[in-house]
Formats: structure tokens, sequence, C-alpha cells
């Protein structure tokens, strides 16, 4: 049921920009009589964990789009704090670059990125942000170890370790006028998703077996005999 729920999640958010899938991680569940019956061991999750792998990145042709090559988040004002985000379906909004939530997208040194004028932008490689061939800033881009981080909600993720730091990507690219895919897969998805279906209906006929071969035990003991 655990790994339907995950499957699910990722299915569903096959078409979700900058999404990271939600994996298992299997372990093995050991019972007191194992011991002695080495049949007495089942397949349990030990703990999810998220897919952090690159998705494929998309032409858009918006030049309010980005996309991340390589490891790390774009950083962003949230209500309780940071957030941060590999979608960079970005849009302005009273001068400022922001989400579809509508949090700012912060630079380097914290401060929202906040735009003098109307022009397009231009966005290089290392995520300098220029205007009229001006500098207006540089994004923040950050990484952090896949284990201090947590699904937010509406695809941002939090940092739930309050020892970890932010540290500086070296070898990111930022492509502007791209963005990133999910990378679960839907026809995988899909596919593991019928074979767990399958799973489930063979552990429900084992455990109704199971317990109609009690139920035959009870019965046949319990009568008297002739």
């Amino acid at each position: 049921m655990e790994s339907l729920d995950l499957l699910a999640n990722n299915v569903a958010n096959a078409s979700t920009g900058g999404y990271k899938a939600d994996r298992e991680f299997y372990s093995l569940y050991i019972g007191p009589e194992a011991q002695s019956d080495s049949s007495a061991t089942m397949p349990v999750i030990e703990s999810p964990w998220i897919d952090l792998s690159q998705g494929l990145l998309q032409p858009t042709g918006n030049s309010l789009d980005l996309a991340l090559s390589g490891k790390g988040f774009f950083t962003v004002s949230g209500p309780h704090g940071s957030l941060y985000t590999r979608n960079g379906n970005f849009h302005l909004s009273k001068g400022q670059l922001v989400t579809a939530e509508g949090y700012p997208v912060t630079q380097a040194g914290g401060q929202a990125l906040t735009l003098p004028g109307s022009s397009s932008l231009e966005v290089s490689s290392d995520g300098s942000v220029l205007q009229d061939g001006n500098l207006i800033g540089q994004l923040q881009i950050v990484d952090f170890p896949a284990a201090a981080l947590a699904k937010q909600g509406a695809n941002y993720f939090r940092v739930t370790d309050p020892g970890a730091t932010p540290a500086a990507v070296a070898a990111t690219g930022v492509e502007q006028g791209k963005l990133e895919a999910s990378n679960a897969g839907g026809a995988e998805g899909a596919v593991r998703l019928v074979g767990l279906l399958r799973q489930f209906e063979m552990l429900q006929k084992a455990v109704s077996l199971g317990s109609d071969m009690n139920k035959q035990a009870i019965e046949q003991v319990a009568k008297p005999g002739i």
C-alpha cells in the first residue's frame, strides 16, 4: 500500500515541470520465528527517498522559463522562509520575478530579484540576470544533500536538517527558454502500477486462502470423533 501511494503520486505528476519522483528503499522484516523458518521474512519499505536525477530539458520559447542543467535548486522566498525548486516556470509580478504561486525568486545574498523596467531579460549560464545590457543580479542557486530535504508541496522543497547549509554549485548551468520535465516517467510508472496491483491481488488471495484453511482446521478439529 505504501508503494501504491508513492507510485500513484509519481504517475499523477508525470507532466509536472521539475517534479522529482519518490522512490522506495526495501528492507526485510524478520519475524521472531525466522530463526527456524527462513520463510518468516518479508520485504517492507524501510524509508522512501527522493530521486533528484536530472529530467529532460524542453524548449518553450519563453524568456522567463529557466531550467537547471546539473545539480541544485532555485531559491525562492516562501511564506515561512526559503524554499527550493527545480521548476523554473517564472513570471513577472510588480517588477519581481516570481513563481506560479507568487513567491519571489531570490538572488545571491537573499534579496528578491527586482527589475527596474519592463524590457526583456537575458539570463546567462551562471545565473546572471541582465536587462538592457545592465547587470540586475544573479540567481541564488544552491544545493543540499538529499537527506536534508523534504517535499513541501506545489513542487517545492524545504530543509529539514538544521545543520545543513546551502552549498554553491559550480558545474550547474542555467538555460533560458527551457523547462525541466518531470523525472517520473509516465509509461514506466503505469507499468509498475499495474504490476503492483497484481501483486496486491495475489497477496489478498493468499491471506484469504490462509484464513479459509485456518477456519477449516478449527471446524475439523472441533468435530467429535464418531
